[in-house]
């Protein structure tokens, strides 16, 4: 049996593999513009029905120093993105059931 062998050029590939990182930015670019409308941030309520809580589920997790939060204008709690991000990444659940 014989193998094959592919030698090329790193310079040749380069043009491809910008457009195709371009290309994938531009497509996340577009997918998260479509799931938050490009806002910065979320009420309490807003951000709790995002991540399938209630709002009173929510408020604990952030007593509790589980996720972080931004006070806005009038003491408002206000999530971003961001944040809810980190929230789900840090609970992910482990291979043998466990946090």
């Amino acid at each position: 049996m014989s193998g094959l062998n592919l030698q090329l050029d790193a310079d040749a590939l380069r043009p491809l593999i910008k457009q195709i990182v371009e290309e994938t930015l531009a497509a996340m670019a577009e997918d998260n513009a479509a799931v938050n409308g490009n806002r910065l941030a979320y009420s309490e309520a807003e951000a709790a029905a995002l991540l399938g809580l209630q709002p009173h589920q929510l408020r604990d997790e952030r007593l509790r120093g589980r996720i972080q939060a931004s006070v806005g204008p009038g003491k408002r709690v206000l999530y971003s993105r961001s944040d809810l991000l980190e929230y789900l990444r840090q609970r992910r659940w482990g291979k043998n059931g466990d946090k």
